[in-house]
């Protein structure tokens, strides 16, 4: 199967939802989901419609999953809409944002994107990538106003 590999579009608002949403987190790790649009070929189209924050069920410092009540409320408002989960985000309290061994054995769903914001500097790093068969890629975002 060939995969394409998008650029992930998020509004500012978006944006400034995740990087609030992990920076609230803190000390632990903050996590969420991006819901959007996906093509015929189950494919993301790289578009978000809703950047939804969700709690942290692990409530760790090191490790994050999605609450399952929050997943499923996520996976509801998709498809109220017509559109499906597109990915999760999550924040590195203290490491770059690069995926760790952790994120690269949990990865759910080879299609999604997967978003991590580093909070280790001064400003918040957020980088996406795709996670397939163990293999990272990285995807370009662009912040459309």
């Amino acid at each position: 199967m060939s995969f394409s590999t998008p650029t992930l579009r998020l509004t500012l608002a978006q944006y400034r939802t995740m990087v609030g949403h992990c920076y609230d987190g803190l000390p632990d790790e903050a996590c969420g989901v991006l819901l959007g649009p996906m093509l015929p070929s189950g494919e993301p189209t790289g578009t978000v419609s809703e950047a939804r924050p969700c709690r942290n069920a692990d409530a760790s410092a090191v490790t994050y999953t999605v609450h399952p009540k929050d997943l499923l409320a996520a996976m509801r408002a998709a498809e109220a809409r017509g559109e499906e989960i597109v990915g999760v985000w999550h924040s590195h309290t203290h490491t770059d944002a690069y995926p760790s061994v952790t994120d690269v054995r949990q990865a759910a769903d080879p299609a999604w994107l997967y978003v991590i914001v580093s909070l280790r500097d001064a400003a918040p790093v957020l980088r996406a990538y795709r996670i397939r068969d163990g293999q990272i890629s990285e995807v370009a975002v662009a912040l459309d106003r």
